[in-house]
């Protein structure tokens, strides 16, 4: 059986060009209030759909909802969920 070639590959060597550095803008850390405003929707929303599992029957308006709760409940909280991403 013949043998396959040895292709010969070139070494890589990056151009200087593309090492430069770059200044990345410091950002500090987070105020307190994106921290308490994140929080405040992932309670909010856990705490609107306690109040809807357990008195959503002695509240009218809450009842006329019907599914939307779990909308309204898990939207507050996918909204926290997304400012923890920007959050340093």
């Amino acid at each position: 059986m013949p043998k396959s070639k040895v292709r010969k590959k070139a070494d890589f060597s990056a151009s200087p060009a593309s090492r430069t550095p770059v200044k990345v803008k410091a950002l500090g850390p987070s105020p307190v209030w994106y921290v308490t405003v994140m929080l405040g929707f992932m309670l909010a929303g856990l705490a609107w759909l306690l109040v809807y599992y357990l008195a959503g029957d002695k509240i009218t308006w809450l009842s006329d909802l019907n599914a939307w709760n779990f909308l309204i409940g898990f939207g507050l909280m996918v909204i926290g969920l997304i400012m923890t991403m920007r959050w340093r």
